[in-house]
């Protein structure tokens, strides 16, 4: 029995304990949560409803609690129900309906952990983002990991995800790129305000081989040139880069097609008839502070020229009409300040603000001997995706960015990652793959087959380690739920952590295969069903953050 299922057999067990007694059933939640306490003495499960709605029902706790370990004992699902404290439900399986956990995960699958949360939800998922002026740094690396992991675990909800990356090839960045280029193919320095990496002078070179003679060119139509191949060269490379990391893009739109199309302008124009836009000293202005804004922000200048926050309305409305209905947006520590304008936005184009999610991302920091390193060979200062993938490789890379919260920094100790031990998060969730795998091998070298799962005795499974495991693999549609609904991926690295180490501990336990053993007994098979369905989960976990499930090691 799942936590899912419990949880609807605690609160259908409430309803007929309160429907019997004549009381309000309608105190009870939509849903009933069941956790798993700290102290496994207490049970395998734990529940507080009827501390919850015992005084809206006009009774006491600790009755109703004791009611509900009567209803519920009588359960075949259920070994025993116990009532602590104040009110407290505690709850032990039945082996054979926790081993139902086992069964679902097989009989599942792949499809083992997902939901129908967001069933026909339209998602425009929108990150990286990062200006076509240099290769990805890595704030941009981990939003490449983190917000491709989070379209992973929204679509395992059932939304229809699009990635996205808005690709900023207008304003002033890119005119200090093309300067920056055209002073690398003359052999000169980069402009005070330009961009002095190494990858200048190697994109200036190839601008030359593809345009011989540009230089020579007068000065707008060697600057074009100069944009349009080069932009294009260094695009080129920022999605090569992405899609060797595992991040794939549905869309990549032109910030500069907002502008040449019009729909800046029209947009704006419209709006100017709301009353979310004002006009005052010769500019217009957008109500931000409605919606927590330090002030508010100008979207057209006194100088008629559109503001940035201009082509962001026009985007915005630009997503709305393919129909999506919520755009999350993934910025960097220093775009706090969107948020309010993105639904201040929202709001200016007769939308709910709920529409738009921001979520922000803090600072990575990569160490080594516990200091800052710095080791990019293309930039000098800024460590970019490919110094990172290059030092641990992708697996490694996509794993620890993923693994901490992004609204916090992190430091990510280098010589940790690259180790091939236990101390190595992502290798320690990946031998447990391999280790299960390879435990199915031996299995079938002896001659031991695990056959069906509708065949297997798994009331079996009784040791203290095996339950711990079972119960375990049983959080997993919950972990994966609440990902989602919390943006939170990291949620998933976590808890594949905690299956490997329920897996190791179960097996320094419990022997599956027994030294010699070339015939199978129902012991035997009930662990081999319960080893897959462990390495199940881990393959459907990894793949959930984009990283390998290897066979071997």
């Amino acid at each position: 029995m799942t936590p899912a299922a419990l949880a609807e057999l605690v609160r259908n067990t409430a309803v007929d304990v309160l429907s019997a007694r004549g009381l309000d059933t309608s105190v009870l939640p939509e849903a009933v949560t069941v956790e798993r306490p700290r102290n496994p003495e207490h049970g395998d499960y734990a529940t507080n409803i009827a501390m919850q709605v015992a005084k809206k029902a006009g009774v006491a706790p600790r009755d109703l609690a004791t009611w509900l370990a009567e209803a519920l004992t009588s359960q075949d699902a259920i070994d025993v129900a116990d009532v602590a404290g104040p009110g407290f439900l505690n709850l032990r399986l039945a082996p054979d309906a926790q081993a139902q956990i086992v069964r679902e995960a097989l009989g599942s699958g792949a499809e083992y952990g997902k939901g129908e949360l967001y069933n026909g939800l339209k998602v425009n998922l929108e990150f990286v983002s990062a200006n076509p002026t240099g290769p990805i740094h890595l704030g941009g690396t981990r939003w490449a990991a983190a917000g491709d992991a989070l379209g992973r675990v929204l679509s395992a909800q059932g939304a229809e995800v699009t990635r996205e990356y808005y690709f900023n090839d207008a304003g002033a960045q890119i005119d200090r790129f093309v300067r920056s280029l055209i002073a690398g193919a003359k052999g000169e320095p980069a402009p005070e305000d330009g961009y002095g990496g190494g990858y200048i002078g190697e994109i200036a070179e190839q601008v030359l081989k593809a345009e011989p003679g540009v230089l020579d060119k007068p000065d707008d139509e060697r600057n074009e040139t100069f944009r349009r191949v080069g932009v294009g060269l260094m695009f080129e490379e920022i999605k090569q880069s992405l899609n060797d990391f595992g991040t794939v893009f549905d869309v990549y739109f032109h910030e500069d097609s907002l502008h040449s199309s019009g729909q800046v302008e029209t947009c704006v124009e419209q709006l100017k008839a709301s009353d979310h836009l004002y006009y005052t000293d010769g500019a217009w202005w957008l109500r931000s502070t409605e919606y927590g804004d330090d002030k508010d922000r100008v979207v057209i200048k006194s100088d008629g020229d559109p503001a940035y926050i201009a082509g962001d309305i026009a985007y915005l409305r630009d997503k709305r009409s393919r129909g999506f209905d919520l755009c999350i947006y993934m910025l960097g520590a220093d775009h706090h300040g969107y948020i309010a304008r993105l639904k201040a936005a929202a709001a200016a184009l007769g939308d709910d603000p709920s529409v738009v999610e921001v979520l922000i991302g803090q600072m990575v920091n990569l160490m080594r001997d516990g200091k800052p390193v710095r080791m990019s060979k293309r930039n000098g200062t800024v460590v970019t995706l490919e110094d990172l993938v290059e030092a641990v490789g992708v697996d490694a890379a996509r794993y620890s960015l993923i693994r901490s919260s992004v609204d916090s920094a992190v430091d990510i100790d280098l010589d940790l990652i690259s180790k091939r031990t236990n101390e190595n998060p992502v290798f320690y969730v990946q031998y447990a793959h391999a280790r299960l795998s390879s435990l199915q091998r031996n299995a079938t070298s002896l001659g031991i087959e695990r056959g069906s799962v509708e065949n297997a005795d798994l009331s079996l499974l009784t040791h203290e380690r095996e339950g711990d495991l079972i119960r375990t693999l049983g959080e997993f549609p919950r972990v994966v739920r609440s990902a989602a609904q919390l943006r939170e991926p990291h949620r998933v690295a976590r808890y594949l952590e905690d299956v490997a180490s329920a897996y190791h501990k179960f097996y320094d336990a419990c022997r599956v295969l027994q030294p010699g053993d070339d015939q199978a007994n129902p012991l035997t098979i009930a662990r081999l069903q319960l080893c897959e369905a462990t390495r199940q989960v881990l393959a459907n976990g990894l793949g959930l953050l984009g990283v390998s499930a290897p066979e071997q090691m």
